[in-house]
Protein backbone atom coordinates (compact mmCIF):
# COMPACT_ATOMS: atom_id res chain seq x y z
CA UNK A 1 0.00 0.00 0.00
CA UNK A 2 2.87 2.58 0.64
CA UNK A 3 4.59 1.53 -2.49
CA UNK A 4 1.03 2.32 -4.39
CA UNK A 5 0.33 5.46 -2.72
CA UNK A 6 3.88 6.78 -3.55
CA UNK A 7 3.29 5.99 -7.09
CA UNK A 8 0.22 7.90 -7.39
CA UNK A 9 1.76 10.86 -5.81
CA UNK A 10 4.47 10.31 -8.25
CA UNK A 11 2.34 10.28 -11.58
CA UNK A 12 0.39 13.23 -9.63
CA UNK A 13 3.52 15.28 -9.87
CA UNK A 14 5.35 14.31 -12.84
CA UNK A 15 7.91 12.11 -11.74
CA UNK A 16 8.50 8.61 -13.28
CA UNK A 17 8.75 5.65 -10.24
CA UNK A 18 12.18 4.52 -11.24
CA UNK A 19 13.17 7.82 -10.21
CA UNK A 20 11.90 7.57 -6.76
CA UNK A 21 11.66 4.16 -5.70
CA UNK A 22 13.12 2.11 -2.28
CA UNK A 23 16.61 -0.11 -3.56
CA UNK A 24 16.66 2.31 -7.27
CA UNK A 25 20.16 2.11 -8.07
CA UNK A 26 22.46 3.02 -11.15
CA UNK A 27 25.78 1.88 -12.12
CA UNK A 28 28.85 4.34 -11.25
CA UNK A 29 25.76 6.85 -9.84
CA UNK A 30 25.52 8.32 -6.47
CA UNK A 31 22.42 7.09 -4.80
CA UNK A 32 20.86 8.90 -2.17
CA UNK A 33 18.21 6.46 0.21
CA UNK A 34 16.12 8.27 2.56
CA UNK A 35 14.77 6.83 5.72
CA UNK A 36 11.68 7.77 7.67
CA UNK A 37 12.87 6.79 11.69
CA UNK A 38 10.28 9.42 13.27
CA UNK A 39 7.16 8.35 14.88
CA UNK A 40 4.78 10.68 12.85
CA UNK A 41 4.81 11.18 8.63
CA UNK A 42 7.35 13.39 7.13
CA UNK A 43 7.54 15.08 3.27
CA UNK A 44 11.30 15.00 2.82
CA UNK A 45 12.52 17.86 0.05
CA UNK A 46 15.50 18.73 -1.92
CA UNK A 47 16.80 21.91 -3.66
CA UNK A 48 19.27 22.00 -6.11
CA UNK A 49 22.05 24.60 -5.18
CA UNK A 50 23.82 24.82 -8.62
CA UNK A 51 21.37 25.30 -10.76
CA UNK A 52 20.52 21.50 -11.51
CA UNK A 53 17.66 19.88 -12.38
CA UNK A 54 15.97 18.71 -8.41
CA UNK A 55 16.37 15.38 -7.25
CA UNK A 56 13.85 13.38 -6.09
CA UNK A 57 11.10 15.42 -7.97
CA UNK A 58 11.83 18.15 -5.56
CA UNK A 59 9.56 16.62 -2.53
CA UNK A 60 7.45 13.88 -1.73
CA UNK A 61 5.50 12.11 1.36
CA UNK A 62 6.80 9.14 3.60
CA UNK A 63 5.41 7.24 6.31
CA UNK A 64 6.99 6.07 9.63
CA UNK A 65 9.47 3.52 8.70
CA UNK A 66 9.07 4.13 5.20
CA UNK A 67 12.68 4.08 2.84
CA UNK A 68 12.33 5.38 -0.77
CA UNK A 69 15.88 5.94 -3.24
CA UNK A 70 16.81 8.28 -6.14
CA UNK A 71 19.91 9.40 -8.18
CA UNK A 72 22.09 12.38 -7.46
CA UNK A 73 23.58 13.75 -10.87
CA UNK A 74 27.45 13.63 -10.65
CA UNK A 75 28.17 17.13 -9.61
CA UNK A 76 24.95 17.89 -7.97
CA UNK A 77 24.92 20.48 -4.85
CA UNK A 78 22.16 21.28 -2.75
CA UNK A 79 20.36 20.23 0.04
CA UNK A 80 18.06 18.12 1.67
CA UNK A 81 15.61 18.53 5.02
CA UNK A 82 12.42 17.06 6.37
CA UNK A 83 8.78 18.60 6.16
CA UNK A 84 6.86 18.36 9.25
CA UNK A 85 2.64 18.68 10.34
CA UNK A 86 1.84 18.99 6.52
CA UNK A 87 -1.61 19.18 5.24
CA UNK A 88 -2.08 18.74 1.33
CA UNK A 89 -4.57 20.91 -0.27
CA UNK A 90 -5.25 19.49 -4.15
CA UNK A 91 -2.39 17.94 -6.14
CA UNK A 92 0.34 20.80 -5.74
CA UNK A 93 -0.31 22.41 -2.73
CA UNK A 94 1.30 20.99 0.80
CA UNK A 95 1.31 23.31 3.91
CA UNK A 96 4.02 22.42 6.23
CA UNK A 97 4.11 23.17 10.50
CA UNK A 98 8.13 23.23 9.79
CA UNK A 99 10.52 23.21 6.47
CA UNK A 100 7.69 24.05 4.40
CA UNK A 101 8.04 25.24 0.83
CA UNK A 102 5.56 28.04 0.05
CA UNK A 103 2.76 25.59 0.03
CA UNK A 104 3.84 23.40 -2.68
CA UNK A 105 4.62 19.88 -2.66
CA UNK A 106 7.54 19.86 -5.11
CA UNK A 107 10.00 22.61 -3.60
CA UNK A 108 12.06 24.80 -6.00
CA UNK A 109 12.82 27.57 -2.87
CA UNK A 110 14.73 26.78 0.54
CA UNK A 111 12.46 25.26 3.63
CA UNK A 112 11.07 27.60 6.27
CA UNK A 113 13.35 28.52 9.16
CA UNK A 114 13.67 26.50 11.94
CA UNK A 115 14.58 23.65 9.65
CA UNK A 116 18.02 21.02 10.16
CA UNK A 117 19.80 20.36 6.51
CA UNK A 118 21.86 17.51 5.06
CA UNK A 119 24.01 19.20 2.53
CA UNK A 120 25.87 18.04 -0.37
CA UNK A 121 28.52 18.44 -3.21
CA UNK A 122 29.33 15.35 -5.22
CA UNK A 123 32.13 15.22 -7.21
CA UNK A 124 33.84 18.39 -5.52
CA UNK A 125 37.92 19.76 -4.77
CA UNK A 126 39.89 16.33 -5.98
CA UNK A 127 37.00 14.61 -7.08
CA UNK A 128 35.49 13.75 -3.50
CA UNK A 129 32.33 14.54 -2.31
CA UNK A 130 31.49 16.96 0.57
CA UNK A 131 28.57 16.73 2.92
CA UNK A 132 27.19 18.02 6.67
CA UNK A 133 24.45 18.08 8.26
CA UNK A 134 23.85 21.99 9.49
CA UNK A 135 21.28 23.38 12.81
CA UNK A 136 22.75 27.03 11.55
CA UNK A 137 19.06 27.63 10.08
CA UNK A 138 17.97 26.03 13.92
CA UNK A 139 16.47 22.41 13.98
CA UNK A 140 13.09 20.36 13.57
CA UNK A 141 14.25 16.76 13.48
CA UNK A 142 17.26 15.12 13.61
CA UNK A 143 19.16 13.70 10.73
CA UNK A 144 22.05 11.14 9.88
CA UNK A 145 24.31 10.89 7.18
CA UNK A 146 26.21 7.48 6.28
CA UNK A 147 28.29 6.71 3.57
CA UNK A 148 27.12 3.32 2.49
CA UNK A 149 29.77 2.11 0.61
CA UNK A 150 32.10 1.96 3.38
CA UNK A 151 34.30 3.46 5.60
CA UNK A 152 36.54 4.35 2.73
CA UNK A 153 35.93 5.24 -1.10
CA UNK A 154 38.40 6.61 -3.24
CA UNK A 155 40.84 6.98 -0.99
CA UNK A 156 38.31 9.10 1.67
CA UNK A 157 37.77 8.73 4.81
CA UNK A 158 33.84 8.94 4.93
CA UNK A 159 32.40 9.72 8.39
CA UNK A 160 29.20 9.70 10.06
CA UNK A 161 27.30 13.60 9.83
CA UNK A 162 24.62 14.05 11.55
CA UNK A 163 22.48 14.93 14.18
CA UNK A 164 21.10 12.48 16.90
CA UNK A 165 20.20 14.28 20.10
CA UNK A 166 16.58 15.69 20.09
CA UNK A 167 17.61 19.46 20.27
CA UNK A 168 13.54 20.19 20.79
CA UNK A 169 13.47 18.29 23.89
CA UNK A 170 16.32 20.69 25.43
CA UNK A 171 15.43 23.82 23.35
CA UNK A 172 15.38 27.00 25.55
CA UNK A 173 12.60 29.00 25.54
CA UNK A 174 13.05 31.78 23.66
CA UNK A 175 13.92 29.69 20.67
CA UNK A 176 11.00 27.20 20.90
CA UNK A 177 8.32 27.26 18.22
CA UNK A 178 5.53 25.36 20.14
CA UNK A 179 2.87 23.08 18.41
CA UNK A 180 -0.15 25.82 18.50
CA UNK A 181 1.58 28.20 16.69
CA UNK A 182 2.87 25.49 14.25
CA UNK A 183 0.19 24.53 12.93
CA UNK A 184 -0.90 20.85 13.09
CA UNK A 185 -1.39 19.52 16.81
CA UNK A 186 -0.24 16.51 17.94
CA UNK A 187 2.54 15.66 15.10
CA UNK A 188 5.84 14.36 15.77
CA UNK A 189 4.57 11.95 18.77
CA UNK A 190 2.33 14.95 20.43
CA UNK A 191 5.94 17.34 21.22
CA UNK A 192 4.68 20.58 22.40
CA UNK A 193 7.71 21.88 20.50
CA UNK A 194 8.04 21.17 16.63
CA UNK A 195 11.00 23.38 16.08
CA UNK A 196 14.01 25.22 17.93
CA UNK A 197 15.08 28.08 15.97
CA UNK A 198 18.55 29.76 15.79
CA UNK A 199 19.72 32.67 17.76
CA UNK A 200 20.28 34.39 14.56
CA UNK A 201 16.77 33.97 13.77
CA UNK A 202 15.56 34.86 17.51
CA UNK A 203 17.45 37.85 18.12
CA UNK A 204 19.40 38.80 14.48
CA UNK A 205 22.59 40.61 15.82
CA UNK A 206 25.84 40.77 14.61
CA UNK A 207 27.42 38.06 16.96
CA UNK A 208 24.44 35.12 16.55
CA UNK A 209 24.48 35.86 12.64
CA UNK A 210 28.38 36.51 11.90
CA UNK A 211 27.95 39.67 10.03
CA UNK A 212 29.21 42.91 10.28
CA UNK A 213 32.05 42.92 12.99
CA UNK A 214 31.27 39.07 13.50
CA UNK A 215 31.86 38.64 9.91
CA UNK A 216 34.54 36.26 10.07
CA UNK A 217 35.77 33.02 11.04
CA UNK A 218 38.20 35.27 13.68
CA UNK A 219 35.32 37.25 15.02
CA UNK A 220 32.35 34.66 15.27
CA UNK A 221 33.02 32.09 17.54
CA UNK A 222 30.18 29.57 19.30
CA UNK A 223 27.94 31.32 21.81
CA UNK A 224 25.92 29.72 24.57
CA UNK A 225 23.03 28.89 22.20
CA UNK A 226 25.45 26.81 19.63
CA UNK A 227 27.40 25.62 22.26
CA UNK A 228 23.99 24.26 23.40
CA UNK A 229 23.32 22.60 19.99
CA UNK A 230 26.80 21.13 19.62
CA UNK A 231 26.31 19.27 23.16
CA UNK A 232 23.55 17.74 21.58
CA UNK A 233 25.07 17.44 17.92
CA UNK A 234 28.88 16.41 17.86
CA UNK A 235 28.56 15.82 14.39
CA UNK A 236 26.53 19.17 13.09
CA UNK A 237 27.10 22.74 11.99
CA UNK A 238 26.19 24.71 15.14
CA UNK A 239 26.88 28.05 13.66
CA UNK A 240 28.86 29.15 10.29
CA UNK A 241 32.03 28.69 10.97
CA UNK A 242 32.04 25.35 12.47
CA UNK A 243 33.66 23.85 9.94
CA UNK A 244 36.58 21.40 11.89
CA UNK A 245 34.24 18.77 13.17
CA UNK A 246 31.35 19.18 10.84
CA UNK A 247 32.58 18.76 7.17
CA UNK A 248 32.93 15.25 5.82
CA UNK A 249 34.53 14.01 2.92
CA UNK A 250 34.16 10.88 1.22
CA UNK A 251 35.08 9.48 -2.65
CA UNK A 252 33.47 9.91 -5.72
CA UNK A 253 31.18 6.80 -6.15
CA UNK A 254 29.77 6.53 -2.24
CA UNK A 255 25.92 5.72 -2.11
CA UNK A 256 24.54 7.85 0.86
CA UNK A 257 21.85 6.70 3.34
CA UNK A 258 20.04 9.76 5.07
CA UNK A 259 17.59 8.97 7.88
CA UNK A 260 15.20 10.75 9.77
CA UNK A 261 15.15 10.68 13.24
CA UNK A 262 18.50 9.08 14.05
CA UNK A 263 17.97 6.91 17.20
CA UNK A 264 21.83 5.73 16.74
CA UNK A 265 24.62 6.05 14.56
CA UNK A 266 24.42 4.09 11.45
Amino acid sequence: MEAARIRALLLLIGISWWQVQPGAEAAGTTVFTLRNNCTSTIWPATLSGNSGAAIGGGGFELSPGASVSFPGPAGWSGRLWARTGCVASGDSSLACATGDCGGAARCSLGGATPVTLAEFTLGGADGKDFYDVSLVDGYNVGIGVAATAGDRVNGATCGYAGCVGDVNAMCPAELQVPAAAGGKEGEQGGATTVACRSACEAFGTAEYCCTGAHGGPDSCGPTEYSRLFKAACPAAYSYAYDDATSTFTCGTGAQYLITFCPVQQQ
